[in-house]
């Protein structure tokens, strides 16, 4: 009976404290399509972002409302000790502070009523549904806690999580590094068809706050646009409108410096800048933390200094410092670009820098095509060595400023007729003439200048095609193919030389390996013996192996190791890929292709009985085709449009997904409304 009452109370006070906008519900559309993905549609943008938020809770309330947990320092309230780590960082690294010292004056008064409206949105869809609600103190949730979020993802992808794993572990990186993710456009100069080309095809983890959710946002103040986005944000994060469209992959530039700081002998309180002591800023960060059931209190301090926030571990003192904490715009640059119109529009909306990193590769309409490796890039004096670990005792190496974007590694109009990037080299983004060369760019930046198996297979798929058809652009997008000269971190290449007259109790084992076509399809028992391979290694890597070269006698080891794993679990020498590799939803379970860094790549975890499921790679796909027409749009996603156990779209495209097969879908308000299988508004 309390808990009842107290869900009651909890309504009346939502419902007259959570609106801040004047949005009439009435005036908002959402229309869902036969696979359950939201097209919102209003006159207004703030109308649009309402739907959105209101449309995406329906279909994942639970990840939204972690995000906000997390940028209100609550997580801990909800998810106990993992929670109340995300809560220390996000205060460690002052996301908050930043926002409430910028927001003001950075973000636009437009901007400001999108943030509002889209958590109006979230407030009433609480309001109207308390029983979802994980923490009723997280409510009203405001654009500032938006904007903190924002900025901690910004500030991860910059890598300060890393940064703070390697201060307070001496740990080794996997050398198989897994995922990636695939971003191509190609124009006239080589379609066969002389249309233009976009693939969007980032690998993300299936599940969880950087899981894809698919959506159309249509207003009549020029916003439509069909993409995805993550839990949380109020607009398209990659997808196209009516005249572009981009994609983002991850890149690698230096993004981040750390600083070893130079602590007082004295005083453990102060650090020395330019020969003098200097204090270090102090705040103590009050955690509350899910203990069993029961709520614990806890206090830790947070350190700052000039160059940014400060760790401290048994190694020393040591300060982080990256743009993206110096920046809360970036998902106002993504709306701006959302709602570009021609290249010189995006162009200029890129230009803010406002977004830490990720790759652009653009395609629109009108045959343009480019590339840009962006990043929140520091201008940094050439005389430090800034691959490595900073002294942190001189503003020698404060720097403050950035790069332009005319200054960072692109592309525009190559004459080869295509661009592509998989997570490699910018030097390596189109044909050979084509590239641009890394000697012409200021070597602190650190792009990297690296190939991966990814890129190679693409580069060796383009020297069979004078033209391309669309029907080939596809098949380069699903190709499970790993190439001729394998790019892993760890070189393998002894793993496809051993003889089976040398091992005969390992014959059946090696025959599979060394006859592998080296392709990763269900049917494939030679990709079941290198998966089972490739995850062994992984795991060995992360605890601490140092090895990255498999010599002949790892190689037997790991060979008489994937021997038994497959007589263990599958009661037989050899199974396919399939049999080890599911795509897994509910009671769900369907045979995946793909490997780590394949191009449809896909990286697994532990499932049940020796069997493994997908965990990051494949997920959301746009393929776009630009014709004189408008643009011509198929999607697909890895499981449906709800994270709704008992909903019809939790796991209705996972069959055409494992068949590698796309959803027709349009940006057309009148094709979309004459096929809906439901219109309501958001109330």
């Amino acid at each position: 009976m309390k808990h009842i009452l107290a869900l009651a109370i909890f309504s009346i006070i939502s419902i007259h404290s959570f609106s801040q906008t004047q949005i009439n519900p009435d005036e908002i559309d959402i229309v869902r399509d036969q696979w359950g993905v939201p097209h919102i549609f209003s006159k207004k943008d703030n109308g649009v972002a309402y739907g959105l938020a209101w449309a995406h809770s329906e279909d994942d309330f639970e990840t939204i409302q972690k995000g906000f947990l997390a940028s209100k320092g609550m997580l801990g309230q909800y998810a106990g000790k993992s929670g109340a780590t995300v809560d220390y960082i996000i205060q460690f690294l002052r996301c908050r502070e930043i926002v409430d010292q910028r927001y003001e004056g950075d973000i636009s008064q437009q901007y400001k009523e999108i943030l509002q409206s889209y958590c109006d949105g979230i407030n009433a869809y609480a309001t109207k549904h308390p029983k979802e609600v994980l923490l009723k103190r997280l409510f009203p949730v405001s654009p500032e806690d938006m904007l903190t979020y924002s900025v901690l993802q910004l500030a991860i992808s910059a890598g300060a999580d890393e940064a703070l794993t390697r201060i307070n572990n001496s740990t080794i990186p996997s050398g198989l590094k897994p995922g990636g993710s695939n971003a191509y456009a190609f124009n006239s100069r080589i379609t066969s068809d002389g249309n233009t080309y976009l693939a969007i095809n980032s690998h993300q983890p299936l599940e969880g706050p950087v899981a894809w959710y698919e959506a159309h946002l249509c207003s009549e103040e020029g916003w439509n646009i069909l993409g995805a986005l993550f839990p949380g944000a109020p607009s398209i994060l990659h997808g196209c409108n009516e005249n572009l469209g981009w994609a983002h992959t991850v890149n690698y530039p230096d993004k981040l410096d750390v600083y070893e700081l130079e602590i007082n002998p004295l005083n453990k309180n102060q650090y020395k800048i330019d020969g003098e002591w200097k204090d270090l800023e102090k705040k103590v960060v009050r955690l509350k933390v899910k203990v069993a059931g029961i709520q614990l209190s806890v206090k830790r301090d947070a350190f700052n200094s000039i160059y940014g926030p400060v760790m401290i571990s048994a190694k020393g003192a040591f300060a982080v410092r990256t743009g993206a904490l110096m920046e809360i715009r970036g998902l106002e640059q993504w709306y701006r670009m959302n709602k570009a119109k021609n290249f010189t529009e995006f162009k200029k909306v890129i230009s803010m820098t406002a977004i830490s990193g990720y790759n652009i590769v653009y395609a629109d309409r009108y045959d343009t095509i480019y590339y840009l490796s962006n990043g929140r890039i520091p201008i940094r004096d050439k005389k430090f060595t800034w691959t490595t670990t900073l002294p942190g005792n001189t503003t020698e190496t404060l720097w403050k400023d950035f790069h332009p974007i005319n200054d960072l590694p692109q592309i525009l109009q190559p004459s080869s007729g295509y661009l592509f990037n998989s997570n490699h080299s910018p030097f390596n983004a189109t044909s050979a003439n084509d590239n641009i060369k890394n000697t012409d760019y200021d070597a602190t930046m650190g792009y990297e200048t690296n190939d991966n198996n990814r890129s190679e297979r693409f580069m060796e798929l383009m020297k069979s095609y004078s033209k391309v058809s669309y029907d080939d652009f596809k098949r380069i997008k699903y190709d499970f193919q790993l190439p001729q000269k394998l790019r892993y971190q760890t070189s393998c290449d002894t793993l496809f030389l051993l003889k089976e007259s040398e091992y005969p109790s390992l014959a059946r084992t090696i025959h599979q390996l060394n006859n592998w076509d080296r392709k990763a399809t269900v049917d494939s028992k030679g990709a079941a013996i290198f998966a089972i391979i490739y995850y062994k290694v992984v795991e060995e890597q992360s605890n601490g192996a140092a090895y990255r070269v498999l010599t002949k006698a790892k190689c037997v080891e790991l060979i008489a190791y994937a021997r038994q794993y497959m007589l263990s679990n599958f009661k037989a020498e050899e199974s396919t890929l399939g049999q080890y590799q599911k795509l897994v939803r509910g009671d769900k379970n369907i045979p995946l292709a793909g490997l780590p860094d394949v191009i449809a790549a896909m990286r697994s975890g532990e499932h049940k009985n020796g069997m493994v499921k997908g965990e990051q790679g494949e997920s959301y796909i746009e393929l776009v085709k630009f014709t004189k027409d408008g643009p011509e749009i198929e999607t697909i996603n890895c499981y449906g449009a709800s994270n709704v156990p008992g909903n019809p779209h939790f796991d209705d495209q996972m069959t055409l997904f494992t068949q590698q097969k796309t959803k027709k879908m349009t940006l057309k308000k009148e094709e979309v409304y004459k096929s809906a299988k439901k219109v309501y508004h958001p109330k």
